[in-house]
Order: structure tokens, then C-alpha cells, then sequence
């Protein structure tokens, strides 16, 4: 079974057009989950759903989904499904690529004619990325249990609107209940949003599993003074603290004692008042460890830990350390990789294993069901969350033929 690929292509230059901006000659989005661009995006693919034949319903958290009936509507549905909300510098392709793949699956088999045993659920979910509300993956953490509504409908953002008031706005404060979907399968089409399948040839990616991931926000204060009249020894430098630690992470990664997969990122660093001839009194910075085994980022976790204290203590400041989201280390199901690639063999697609350093949706929905995911190549070393983000018209419809006959198997419709 082919999707159609020029449908594909059409959809996702659609979709990019929400929130679309311009940087140096690339074009890219900018959907902040529960924005006005979120809405829009949103109400298009609903549109979508709808044009083919789907029940749609969306639950108290935003999650939205796509109902197709099988042969047997006793059996659980077999789920596909991303996310179409972007960070600040999204790509054309991060997310909607798993989205719209799913539709594309459906609109194929509505084309020819074909029933699945199984029903069918494609989806989106609210806020994956974290980036405006700080907690990524929120919408599927929500609905598979892990986040209780009540709190994730009290987080605020920097302007302090809580994601309560805010899907209220946009008209995404569904009826269904949340936390009631149990899918027989669950599997997500991505981009990879790394070099690794296209420096070593690779036509995709069947994923393992997902890296564990540790948000925390750092609050350093020091005592702000005069850049030329105070001697280095008598400073109280948050600005020097929040850069010790950005050295020690990049240490502890090189190191090679958390594992050979360890990564870390200071990805904000905001010093106040902010001024060319002020010694920053106050910083506050995020640091974000990543490792596929959880007993080596505990490690790094502690690690980092002893490094905060101790500087804190030799530096005269104080630190404060907000965990804003942890989530360990996943597994994704052997027998849904085993037939995606089996699924990438019968389409003639070289393939390989490979670990999400990324978080996703499909993560959260491995607690209740068998999930795994398929990685498409990017151009550009794979580049994401940037506007040169990537996949060709070849690679997005080899990941979606991909999808398509995975789904068929899954849900007892061999094609």
C-alpha cells in the first residue's frame, strides 16, 4: 500500500502556513500551544477529519481525536497521531509530519475502500513541546494518567495565563474525559531531528525507545555592583556562577561517566538588570540532562547537585534547583518494531535502530499500550526546531507509506 504523496506534500505546505515567519531566506513556524496560531492550525486539521469520514472528539486537556469505525468496534483501536504546536523557532516538520501521516493513512484507506479489522484513532496532543507552559509532552501526560488534570490546568506561563484559562479561550476545553483512550497500539511518525539516518544512508529510523529527560530552572542570586569599581575578588558574579555550570555539564558529558549517550544543555540564561557595567546580581537559567539509562542520569542528576552546592558555598551565593519536568528513560514495544520493520523491508527501505533523543507524545502512551515509533531522516544534519528543518517529499512519503502499512498490520488489514 502507497499513500498519496503530492496529498502529503499539499497538507503539510498547508498546515506551514499557520504561523509561518521568515528567517535568512528559511521559512519556519512559530505555534505556541493554546496561541491563536495553535487554534487555527487545529481547526484546519479538524477540517481535515472531518472531510474524511472521522468522529471527532476532543477531551479536557485539549487532546483531540479522530475516530475511524473497523470490523470489530469491540477491539481496541490501534492509534497514530503527534502534535502540531511548535517551539518559538519551529520547523515546517516537526510533529505535523506524524499528524498529517496518520490522516494521509486514513484518506488511503478510505481511497481504497479498506476496513481494518480494528478501529482506528488518529490524534493530536496539546503542548508537546513545553515550551510556553514548562512541561513538555503535557497533553499525553494528561491522558495517560501521569500529570493529573487539575495541576496541568493550573500551569501558567510567562504572562501568567494557566492552560485552563487559555484552552477556554481558544474553544479546546473539550467534554470527553481525559484518561479514558486504552489503544491496542500506539505509533508515532517523526522526524528524526538529528544527522544520524542521513550521515550514515539510512531511509528511517525504527525507534527503540526515549531517552530520560531532566528540566530544572536555576535561580542564582549574587549581589549586582559597579562592573569597574569592584574588584574581581570582592564580586558576587551570578553571571560567572550560571557559566561554571554550563562548563561543569559539558564536562560531566565528555567525561564519559554518565555513559556515552549523556547530553546536557543550557538552553536560557537571563541575567539581571542586564546591563554592560552591571556584575548580574541574579540569574536564572534552565539545565536540561538527557541519558537512555536511568541509573546514569540519577547519577548525573546528584552530580550536578554536589557541583550547585559546592559552588554556592565557595562563591558566597545562593542557588536555588526547580525540577519543571522529569520523565525516565522508555522502551518502546519489540513486536510494533518488529513489524515496522518488517513493514520498511517489504518497501525496499534501508533502516536501522535507533534511540529518540527527543521527547514525544509516543512515550507517554507506551505506560498503556504497545508503542514505537518511525524516524524519518532530515536534510540540513537533521536540524529541528529551526527553520531549516527538512524531510523531502521522499523521505516524509517513505515514513508515511511506512505509517500507513504499519497501521494495517497492526489493526488486521495486511495491504
Amino acid at each position: 500500500m502507497r499513500i498519496n504523496r503530492d496529498r502529503l506534500m499539499d497538507a503539510l505546505e498547508q498546515l506551514a502556513r499557520i504561523g509561518a515567519y521568515e528567517d535568512a531566506g528559511f521559512r519556519g513556524v512559530r505555534r505556541l500551544a493554546l496561541t491563536d496560531e495553535d487554534a487555527a492550525a487545529r481547526r484546519l486539521v479538524i477540517d481535515w477529519y472531518k472531510d474524511a469520514g472521522l468522529t471527532v472528539n476532543t477531551d479536557a486537556i485539549g487532546n483531540t481525536y479522530a475516530d475511524r469505525p473497523g470490523k470489530d468496534n469491540t477491539l481496541q483501536p490501534v492509534m497514530a497521531g503527534s502534535h502540531v504546536d511548535s517551539v518559538p523557532t519551529g520547523g515546517r516538520f516537526d510533529g505535523v509530519l506524524g499528524v498529517l501521516s496518520a490522516l494521509e493513512t486514513v484518506r488511503t484507506l478510505n481511497d481504497n475502500n479498506i476496513t481494518t479489522n480494528h478501529p482506528l484513532t488518529i490524534a493530536f496532543f496539546t503542548d508537546e513541546e513545553g515550551c510556553r507552559f514548562g512541561t513538555d509532552m503535557l497533553g499525553s501526560a494528561v491522558a495517560t494518567g501521569r500529570i493529573p488534570l487539575e495541576k496541568a490546568l493550573r500551569l501558567t506561563d510567562a504572562d501568567g495565563r494557566t492552560v485552563g484559562e487559555e484552552l477556554e479561550r481558544i474553544g479546546f476545553n473539550g467534554p470527553e474525559p481525559v484518561n479514558q483512550r486504552r489503544p491496542a497500539a500506539f505509533v508515532e511518525c517523526h522526524v528524526e531531528q538529528g544527522p544520524i539516518l542521513a550521515r550514515e544512508g539510512f531511509d528511517l529510523g525504527v525507534v527503540t525507545g526515549v531517552q530520560g529527560i531532566s528540566w530544572r530552572r536555576l535561580t542564582i542570586t549574587g549581589a549586582a555592583a559597579h562592573a569597574g569599581a569592584t574588584p574581581m575578588n570582592y564580586r558576587k558574579d551570578a553571571g560567572l556562577a550560571a557559566a561554571r555550570i554550563n562548563v561543569e555539564i559539558r564536562r560531566m558529558c565528555d567525561s564519559g561517566d554518565f555513559g556515552p549517550d549523556m547530553r546536557a544543555t543550557m538552553g536560557v540564561i537571563r541575567p539581571e538588570p542586564g546591563s554592560v557595567n552591571v556584575i548580574p546580581g541574579r540569574v536564572v537559567a534552565t539545565v536540561d540532562l538527557r541519558n537512555p539509562d536511568e541509573k546514569a542520569l540519577e547519577a548525573a542528576e546528584n552530580a550536578l547537585d554536589q557541583f550547585i552546592e559546592k559552588l554556592a558555598a565557595d562563591a558566597g551565593l545562593h542557588i536555588t534547583s526547580e525540577q519543571t519536568a522529569r520523565t525516565p528513560p522508555v522502551a518502546f514495544d519489540e513486536k510494533v518494531q518488529t513489524v515496522i520493520a518488517a513493514v520498511a523491508d517489504d518497501l525496499g527501505l534501508k533502516h536501522r535502530p535507533i534511540i529518540a533523543g527527543a521527547g514525544h507524545d509516543a512515550q507517554e502512551w507506551s505506560r498503556l499500550c504497545p508503542t514505537a515509533m518511525i524516524f524519518t531522516p532530515g536534510e540540513n544534519d537533521g536540524i529541528s526546531h529551526n527553520p531549516r528543518e527538512l524531510s523531502t517529499p521522499k523521505q516524509c512519503g517513505d515514513a508515511a507509506d511506512a505509517l500507513c502499512n504499519t497501521i494495517l498490520r497492526l489493526a488486521g488489514a495486511d495491504a
